[in-house]
């Protein structure tokens, strides 16, 4: 299909669901606590789309290794050593524990899709750090989502600030175009090298994602459910993703919330 170049107007409608989707996040971060289940928040999440007439874009989402089993809830919420797709359940949230949160909104026909990880309360220092270095790992590889650059640019910016401060990045899941679809080409891999890979263009909108990893990188997907990725060592991770459009202007964060726009 190639890589999807999007129109003023079609950047605007993929706003629209990107704001969606940060009131989704918004809220369900107000409601992290000890004794809250990730259920209780992919309850929350399904009742903002539904307010603002956008869809769940991961509900029923095809699972490619095991096509019996699609996604069967709103958001993404991994705990801990949990790196991805972590289903909503019962489980109660400890103080302690670091939650990724994950989302996608579709509305007008366009995907916004947005990540954040947040502590559940008093959390240790290694958690703090984790989460405030992948956090700017997300805003150093959008500063290299400018017109003339290339995809391993931001790539390889993203990869260098996590391994400078010790950290391991995921590399067998990846941010993504996005647009109509929720995964669109290219491929944004969080490791890379400088001056690599397809040059960026005006009108391409990327789902940047870094996933930082205490330990090992090493991953295995739970048999329980079919979904959730997790470190094999146990290893803490975190993970912040937006999505953003390359302009003229510089990188246009799609899927950051601002609280006089919706409610």
């Amino acid at each position: 299909m190639g890589i999807v170049i999007k129109s003023p107007a079609e950047i605007e409608a993929m706003r629209r669901a990107g704001q969606i989707n940060a009131r989704a996040l918004y809220e369900m971060s107000l409601a992290v606590r000890a004794g809250v289940t990730t259920l209780e928040l992919d309850r929350i999440a399904a009742a903002v789309l539904a307010r603002h007439g956008a869809t769940p874009a991961f509900l029923n989402y095809p699972n490619r290794t095991y096509p019996e089993h699609p996604y069967p809830a709103v958001i993404n919420a991994s705990i801990n050593g949990e790196l991805v797709h972590g289903l909503p359940s019962r489980r109660r949230l400890k103080t302690g524990d670091i939650l990724s949160l994950d989302c996608g909104a579709i509305h007008g026909g366009f995907v916004g899709d947005s990540a954040i990880t947040v502590p559940v309360g008093t959390v240790s220092d290694e958690a703090r750090r984790l989460i405030a270095t992948t956090a700017e790992a997300l805003e150093v590889g959008i500063a290299q989502c400018v017109s003339g650059k290339r995809l391993g640019d931001v790539s390889a910016a993203i990869q260098a600030y996590a391994e400078e401060r010790g950290y391991q990045v995921a590399r067998e899941y990846t941010g993504h175009g996005v647009g109509r679809d929720m995964h669109e080409e290219p491929d944004v891999p969080n490791w890379g090298k400088p001056d690599r890979g397809v040059v960026l263009k005006p009108g391409m909108v990327l789902a940047l994602e870094p996933m930082l990893i205490v330990g090992s990188n090493a991953l295995y997907t739970k048999t329980s459910n079919h979904w959730t990725v997790a470190t094999v060592d146990g290893s803490l991770c975190a993970h912040f993703e937006h999505t953003i459009a390359i302009t003229e202007q510089g990188p246009d964060i799609l899927t950051k919330w601002e609280e006089t726009w919706t409610k």
